[in-house]
Order: structure tokens, then C-alpha cells, then sequence
């Protein structure tokens, strides 16, 4: 029973980071928007979260910071997709590229040259809930001693699905992904509404990209992200594209990361390399299954252009 709980445990540590970043991707392609670039959000996230989370020693003023900087590079993308229809997935990939890019950049301006940030004190990391409720090391104490950043995420879930299916935004949301041209019709600003989609899609990713850095490790380095906004992009399409099934993606997702470090942990005589390849290969058995009987928004990755 130990053994299990510490899987589940670091299983929620894991899907907190995707959990965040497939809630962003729901709400910018339910708005028509594809974001393959919530890989670079999360990276230039990560990198800012760290930076700041070091230098002022406030985890929360680093987890803001971290999603308004995912918000300033989706803001990129927003601009290129909806006001100058550029391909979604050429874009997405270009954010994927700059922001690596960038986020080396400023590590070496930040931080002497070095393409990685120095260690944020355990202090100063996002604080663990839970901690002194339960005798330490027990079953409970394993599960629930998780950092904020967990118990946020699933949180945001839950705000994602009643802005979607319980506010008339959401509505209006829904209905620019589906068809936007009805959509305008009706009076909606259709490109207002993408907008809010992708700007929040990369203030979510940024938020996940900070998890990584503020509470899973406590730096940023040139590896950290390393897919995992892509993890988070497959959750979405495994979801269809609703937060409640993103949700149950992004757990077993986590699951799968969280079987590796317990198996690093144990010491147990499985290739290094094998193991790492295994969250990877079971994104990919995702979407080989799945991807055929997904059901994405009608309008989702087309252009638009005002009429």
C-alpha cells in the first residue's frame, strides 16, 4: 500500500504541469484556434517562474509572472492566426521554436551566461498543503502532501468547465469554435472571443511551465519542459477536447512519469532509456487509438476572416 500511494503521489506532482496546459489548449482551439506552440509557452513559463521565483524568493508573485510571460508569447500567435490567418500549425511551431530560444536567451542575460538558472531555496518554492495534518509517512501524508500547484490545477478544471458549459462566454466560446460566421451574425466579436482563447491558453501554459520549476524541480534547465507540452496537446485531442476528459489524459499521462521515477527510485534493473521513453510511447498508442474517433470543434483550425 506505501509503494502505491507514493505512485499516486508523485502521479498528481506530475499531471499538475499538463493538467494546467491542457486546460489552455481547450480553451483556444474550443475558440477555432490550434495551439501546438503550448510547448514554447510552457518553456518561456518555466524559465520566468524560476527567474523570478529566485530573485524575489515569492513563489506566487513567480507563478503570476510565469503565465503573463505564456500570455505575451501566445499573443504572438493570436495576432498571427487571427488577424493575419496564418496557418495555425506553422505558427504553433514557431512558438515552439522561439521560445527554447528565448528562454536560453535570458537565462544567460539573468544569470551570467549560464543556460540554466540557479536554484531556487526549498523555501521558495510553491508551498506543499496538507503538511503536519497527517502523521508523516503514512498513506495519507504520501497522497495529499502536495505542492499548491496540484491542487490548483484540478481547480482550474473545474473553472474551465463552468466557463464553458455554464457562462453565456463559454457559450460564445463554443458556438466562434463550431461556426463562426453564425456565430457573427449574432452579434459576437468573433475576434475578441479567439483572442481570449488563446491568451488564456498561454497564461495557462505558462502556469504549467512554472509548476515545473517552482515545484517539481526548483530551476530551470534546457530540459525541463522537454515535451511535456506536447503530452498536454495529446490529452486534449484524447479528451475530445472537454476539460473533464483532459483531465483523466493528463492522470495517466502523469501515471506514466510517475512509474519512471519510482522505478529510478527502487533501483529496479530496467534500462534508464527505456524508461524514459515511456511516457512518449504511450502519448503516442494515445493517439494512434484515439485520434480517429476524436471530434474537435467544426471551425477548429480554420481561418477566418471577418465578413
Amino acid at each position: 500500500m506505501h509503494n502505491i500511494a507514493v505512485i499516486i503521489g508523485i502521479t498528481l506532482m506530475y499531471s499538475a504541469p499538463l493538467i494546467f496546459t491542457a486546460m489552455g489548449g481547450i480553451l483556444s482551439e474550443n475558440t477555432g484556434v490550434v495551439n501546438i506552440g503550448l510547448e514554447g509557452m510552457m518553456t518561456i513559463g518555466a524559465l520566468i517562474g524560476a527567474t523570478v521565483g529566485y530573485y524575489f524568493g515569492n513563489p506566487w508573485i513567480a507563478f503570476l509572472s510565469a503565465g503573463l510571460a505564456g500570455m505575451m508569447l501566445s499573443l504572438i500567435h493570436a495576432v498571427a492566426t487571427i488577424n493575419f490567418s496564418a496557418d495555425h500549425v506553422v505558427s504553433g511551431t514557431a512558438i515552439n521554436l522561439l521560445g527554447p530560444g528565448l528562454a536560453i536567451f535570458l537565462s544567460r542575460i539573468f544569470f551570467e551566461g549560464a543556460a540554466m538558472t540557479k536554484p531556487i531555496p526549498f523555501e521558495n518554492k510553491m508551498p506543499q498543503v496538507f503538511t503536519g495534518i497527517f502523521k508523516k509517512g503514512t498513506v495519507l501524508d504520501i497522497i495529499f502532501r502536495q505542492y499548491a500547484t496540484v491542487y490548483l490545477a484540478f481547480i482550474v478544471v473545474g473553472v474551465v468547465w463552468f466557463v464553458l458549459y455554464k457562462t453565456k462566454l463559454g457559450l460564445r466560446i463554443r458556438s466562434v469554435g463550431e461556426h463562426p460566421e453564425a456565430a457573427e451574425t449574432l452579434g459576437i466579436n468573433v475576434y475578441k472571443i479567439k483572442y481570449i482563447g488563446v491568451l488564456a491558453s498561454g497564461f495557462l501554459a505558462g502556469l504549467g511551465g512554472a509548476c515545473l520549476s517552482l515545484a517539481v524541480v526548483a530551476n530551470y534547465r534546457e530540459t525541463l519542459v522537454s515535451g511535456q507540452g506536447f503530452i498536454a496537446l495529446a490529452a486534449v485531442i484524447f479528451g475530445n477536447w472537454k476539460p473533464q476528459g483532459a483531465v483523466v489524459a493528463c492522470l495517466i499521462f502523469g501515471a506514466a512519469q510517475g512509474l519512471v521515477v519510482y522505478l529510478g527510485m527502487k533501483g529496479i534493473a530496467v534500462s534508464s532509456n527505456l524508461l524514459n521513453m515511456l511516457p512518449y510511447v504511450l502519448t503516442l498508442l494515445v493517439l494512434i487509438i484515439f485520434v480517429g474517433e476524436a471530434n474537435g470543434p467544426s471551425a477548429n483550425g480554420k481561418p477566418y476572416e471577418r465578413s
